[in-house]
């Protein structure tokens, strides 16, 4: 091929013009050549700008084009500043290499075509215009778009399914395979039928998943109902929701389908909190069908976890439902208690730990009503003495007067003891706070109030005489089976969780159970349920819905249990089983792990964590509140008020038996008669037993 006429001219004159672009600045610095150098060097700098400014293609190209001026101007500027001819003829090494890369590099004028010329002997072929499409013989020409033509083509070569023909054909952007069809029946005011998701897929080959049917309802200039159809095929949109759905989408084929984990629900919104390390999912359902319905082991697998790792929890409120899924279990984790979060507010209400969710779960020290009872429930090693701790530090903060009865000493009870107003261990102890606690009812109950009135105790009422008080059983229901106390410890009990409240004072028990056959009675535990936020940690998974429904709570709102520990299971088993190795061992993590039951529905939840091995007075006020002279010398007068550890006085319990084989029976205490009733309720536990003690009291 021969060549190009502007690519002979081009060359020569690169080979002119580098002794002018080597000489003229050497020669004459001021020579109107040198202006005309860089003035092209300067338009072939604008075109380069302009040509990276443009959005269309070819900006290569242009850039290319203009960079002879650019480089030529930069040969003169070079020469115009160096001495003489520069060291080493440096300005004409310059000209003559800017010459070499026209001649040797292909000529900038062949890039001004967007490709190479043809060889001359080839002619150009004329450019033929497609073939338009001929009308479909079923369907008059009404004007219709190329695709709608090409879509009735194919409808028609697939044999007018379900006796339809297309009235509108539109394309899916962004999905080359995806469209939506607008049909009507052949006949006019005939129904269709036949045209099912089977048939619309088998005519464009496609799945069956991939193709909707909708109704079309009537509008302004078109007809609709049963003669039409609205036809959606979609594989593209399938085929990548299949493989990455959004949020929205796996909500509504996963969650909200109706064999999903939530039937019936809609994806509201998806919220990353990156520094709690959660993410939160809102759904709804419609108001008609009530509460969410969730089913937690089908949602954990929808999100790729399980229900029993503890990282997946729901909050239901009304008919929206949040789905909180954490990175890793919140349980797991430890809160630090602090003075800030266990001082109560305005209110009376402090943190005693956190929820599931993230919330902080809050307790109170006194309610409308009056002063709070407390409910603590937990195995051993449950974390109960920490959660009692924790109640204690609380009721201080606030000003109460607290005292605290153990069934057993251990360390951390005694520690707790030390900033208490009284702390004693035994059961004969508890019986003699009871006690006391029985005669302050009366004796609150006639100190008049400033305004010479006696009132219930109320915090926002000013004038009270006196304080709140806080008194703490641990092992409640050991001591209340205690064979000489126990039946009066019962008693007491029931008494002062019904009225004490009215009269600042609250009860708060602390235990392993709240059955009845356990010892608890049904009026103590339904008192103590309504005037407290009742704590319920780390019970054995059979005894969760008896637990619960003792405390009233609605068999469709009984948690699951907890799992045995909130680690994630270590991954590679089978390669340990195929070497022989033993499983790692387990990580029991769950103490302070439970229920708090503020409402009708039991919330998850990690108590705070005191720490008694660091030492727990920075959790206490300095000063420890006590009651007052004119109580304390009530309560002497009725002699209630001593060492309650020391051995029970003469006639503490009655008169002294004359005998000793009488001692259980003739031992009627003075004011509550608690030996006599306590051997009979501890002596019948069975039928037989029962039919016993009827025949020794017909005896007596």
């Amino acid at each position: 091929m021969s060549t190009p006429r502007s690519v002979a001219l081009e060359r020569t004159l690169y080979t002119l013009a580098a002794p002018v672009l080597a000489a003229a600045p050497n020669l004459s610095p001021d020579s109107p050549v040198n202006t005309v150098v860089q003035l092209a060097g300067a338009a072939g700098a604008g075109g380069w700008i302009l040509a990276c400014r443009s959005d269309e293609p070819g900006t290569g190209r242009k850039i290319l084009r203009w960079s002879p001026l650019v480089f030529a101007a930069a040969v003169d500027v070079a020469a115009k500043n160096t001495i003489g001819w520069g060291p080493w003829c440096m300005d004409a090494l310059l000209a003559a290499g800017w010459a070499a890369a026209g001649l040797l590099v292909m000529p900038f004028s062949r890039h001004t075509r967007r490709r190479q010329r043809p060889a001359l002997a080839t002619p150009t072929p004329a450019p033929r215009p497609e073939p338009a499409l001929a009308p479909s013989p079923a369907q008059p020409d009404d004007g219709a778009d190329a695709f709608t033509r090409q879509v009735r083509k194919l409808w028609e070569n697939r044999g007018m399914p379900g006796r339809t023909i297309v009235v509108k054909a539109t394309p899916h952007r962004g999905m080359p395979h995806d469209l939506s069809l607008l049909v009507r029946a052949c006949e006019a005011g005939r129904p269709i039928s036949g045209l099912t998701d089977e048939v619309v897929a088998a005519a464009f080959g496609v799945d069956v998943t991939d193709v909707h049917i909708e109704e079309v309802a009537r509008q302004y200039g078109r007809e609709g109902g049963p003669s039409w159809r609205e036809l959606h095929v979609t594989p593209d949109a399938k085929e990548r929701r299949r493989k990455s759905p959004t949020a929205r989408e796996r909500w509504a084929d996963r969650v909200g389908g109706a064999g999903g984990s939530i039937p019936g629900s809609e994806f509201v919104k998806e919220v990353r909190d990156s520094q709690r390390k959660v993410t939160h999912y809102v759904g709804q359902v419609p108001e008609e069908m009530g509460e969410p319905r969730v089913n937690l082991t089908a949602l954990a697998a929808v999100l790729k976890t399980k229900y029993d790792e503890g990282r997946l929890f729901v909050t239901i409120d009304g008919n929206q439902v949040l789905v909180s899924l954490w990175d890793s279990s919140p349980l797991a984790q430890v809160f630090p208690a602090t003075r800030e979060l266990l001082t109560p507010d305005k209110d009376g209400r402090w943190v005693t730990g956190y929820l599931g969710n993230g919330q902080p779960a809050r307790n109170r020290v006194y309610t409308d009503r009056g002063a709070a009872h407390g409910l603590f429930v937990a195995p051993s090693g449950g974390g109960k003495t920490q959660l009692m701790g924790l109640h204690i530090a609380a009721d201080a903060l606030f000003g109460a007067v607290v005292m605290l009865a153990t069934e057993a000493p251990d360390e951390k009870t005694a520690a707790l003891g030390k900033h208490t107003a009284r702390y004693g261990i035994g059961a004969l102890d508890m019986l003699r706070l009871l006690r006391a606690l029985d005669a302050l009812m009366e004796i609150r109950g006639e100190m008049p109030w400033e305004d010479g009135q006696v009132h219930d105790w109320d915090p926002h009422l000013p004038g009270c005489p006196y304080r709140m008080l806080s008194a703490y059983f641990d092992e409640f229901l050991s001591a209340a089976r205690n064979g000489l106390y126990g039946a009066e410890i019962m008693d007491l009990a029931e008494r002062v969780s019904v009225k004490g409240r009215k009269y600042g004072i609250g009860l708060k028990v602390a235990g392993q159970s709240i059955y009845v056959q356990d010892g608890f009675t049904q009026l103590l535990c339904e008192n103590l349920r309504e005037n407290c936020i009742p704590v319920v940690l780390k019970v054995a998974p059979k005894k969760v819905a008896d637990m619960f429904r003792a405390l009233g709570i609605p068999p469709e709102y009984i948690p699951d249990p907890l799992p045995r520990s909130f680690s994630p299971e270590e991954k590679g088993r089978i390669e340990r089983v195929m070497r022989g190795e033993p499983e790692p061992p387990s990580n029991s993590n769950t103490g302070g792990a439970g229920w708090i039951v503020e409402g009708k529905q039991p919330d998850v939840l990690r108590t705070l964590y005191m720490d008694f091995g660091a030492g727990i007075d920075g959790y206490f006020p300095d000063t420890i509140s006590t009651l007052t002279g004119h109580e304390i010398r009530e309560l002497e007068k009725r002699e209630l008020w001593f060492d309650w550890n020391e051995p029970p006085r003469p006639g503490e319990f009655g008169p002294e038996p004359d005998d000793e084989d009488d001692a259980p029976w003739e031992g009627g205490g003075q004011r509550h008669g608690g030996i006599k009733s306590a051997a009979r309720r501890d002596e019948v536990t069975s039928p037989r037993q029962a039919l016993e003690a009827i025949r020794n009291l017909s005896r007596t």
